[in-house]
């Protein structure tokens, strides 16, 4: 496996009951558990292979603001100020600075795009401001392409995913939170029409709740309850260098490359404008759902028609309780980069920032990203379901704006008021989870 997490030992046993079980240790399951554990609330957190071993452990490393949806503005402010205290909430080192953010536009049309976004996000005051070219160079200083402007957020921060999961699950295990791995969920328990527990492979933990934040494999899931979730998933690839001196300390995105500083010395290098779809029989049955996405990102996803196909036409989608499901015969989602990608992005960064031109790769991934149609994450209770909440679909924003979200789905299951608007992340704003999720 070419991420290298940190180390974490998990709970050894299985609790016999707890107040709210969290189906899916990512930076979204275990954010939610420490904000639960905090308030004294008993809670498991239900992993089916290693905490932040997918997506969680494998992003960008961004903690950003800048070009978000509006609607998650609220929560990724709330997020980055999480961020900025967590090193000392949990006793460890996360790798987090306010570094800044800064986007590049290569083309007038570009340019316009991010001042459309700015001027919307403005009522937030984020510190955002536009960049002339001239600019540009004094910020990123040993740049040899022009550009037609920027867009800077110097507020903007990193943090080290590799850290931050095990980090926060470990503090979860200090408050008396369980945090069990190698435990797949299989099926929820209901009595009297409501949830009353999780069947899991391992046996059963009596609850009151349950949270699935179970990202990429939450459609999966959740079809097994009936319950048709609209999302697909999307593969990016990322690489790390040796540590590198004289780039720009600031993450910066282009149209053809994106990087930023680790907290090791090196950094992380992906194509921000290229990203692979494979086409998988969800691919067909959610169709005319992510259409208008793909016509809005035709230029940002290359389709691919691979094994993958055949791997998901395989693969049960229903299944028994006392059966092995797909949780448990796949641990950890590790797909191979798309090193054609990978290449050419290091191309087209060399070629903007000659100081690139010795790096050294020292190791490259992929990651299936949970996206949605609209990009935005679902969050709400199943009405069907009581008790049963849905997290997820957080569409490759998880790690930025994941304590945020954790703060909020916490107070949303404990009854409490979340600090920011949930209606953008209700759950009926989709035409076909209404139909499976209503009452």
């Amino acid at each position: 496996m070419p991420i290298t997490m940190d180390p974490f030992d998990p709970t050894p046993d299985l609790p016999a009951s707890v107040d709210i079980v969290i189906i899916g240790g990512g930076i979204i399951g275990i954010s939610t558990a420490l904000f639960l554990a905090e308030r004294g609330i008993s809670v498991a957190v239900c992993e089916k292979g290693r905490v932040g071993h997918e997506q969680s452990g494998r992003n960008w490393g961004w903690v950003r603001v800048m070009g978000r949806e509006i609607s998650e503005i609220p929560m990724a402010l709330e997020s980055q100020r999480i961020w900025e205290g967590l090193d000392k909430r949990v006793g460890a080192d996360l790798g987090f600075t306010r570094s800044g953010i800064l986007y590049v536009s290569d083309t007038p049309d570009m340019l316009r795009k991010h001042e459309e976004w700015l001027e919307q996000a403005r009522p937030f005051q984020l510190g955002t401001r536009l960049l002339s070219n001239s600019e540009i160079e004094q910020v990123l200083p040993g740049s040899a392409r022009r550009y037609a402007g920027a867009i800077f957020t110097p507020n903007d921060c990193r943090a080290e995913p590799q850290k931050a999961v095990p980090a926060i699950a470990r503090r979860v295990r200090e408050l008396g939170g369980h945090v069990l791995e190698g435990c797949a969920v299989r099926g929820l328990d209901m009595a009297a029409g409501r949830v009353s527990g999780v069947i899991t492979e391992k046996g059963v933990i009596a609850c009151q709740r349950v949270v699935l934040s179970g990202g990429a494999w939450s459609r999966l899931f959740l079809g097994n309850l009936g319950i048709d979730f609209p999302q697909l998933k999307i593969l990016g690839s990322v690489l790390r260098t040796e540590p590198l001196d004289g780039p720009p300390t600031h993450a910066v995105g282009a149209s053809d490359y994106a990087f930023r500083k680790r907290a090791d010395g090196g950094y992380s290098i992906a194509h921000r404008g290229a990203s692979l779809a494979q086409i998988v029989p969800d691919s067909f049955r959610l169709f005319f759902d992510f259409f208008p996405a793909l016509i809005r990102q035709r230029h940002e996803l290359r389709l691919r028609l691979d094994g993958r196909f055949l791997t998901e036409w395989q693969m049960p989608r229903q299944w028994a309780m006392d059966e092995v499901t797909p949780f448990e015969q796949v641990r950890i989602l590790d797909p191979k980069p798309d090193e054609a990608i990978l290449a050419e992005a290091q191309r087209n960064l060399v070629a903007a920032f000659p100081a690139f031109r010795d790096m050294k790769v020292a190791a490259s991934w992929g990651g299936l990203i949970d996206a949605m149609p609209d990009a935005v994450p679902a969050i709400g209770e199943v009405p069907k379901m009581p008790g049963f909440f849905i997290a997820t679909g957080f569409s490759g924003h998880g790690f930025g704006i994941g304590p945020g979200a954790g703060r909020m789905i916490a107070d949303l299951v404990s009854g409490g008021q979340p600090a920011v608007d949930m209606t953008p992340f209700r759950l009926d704003r989709f035409d076909r989870l209404r139909r499976s999720v209503a009452a």
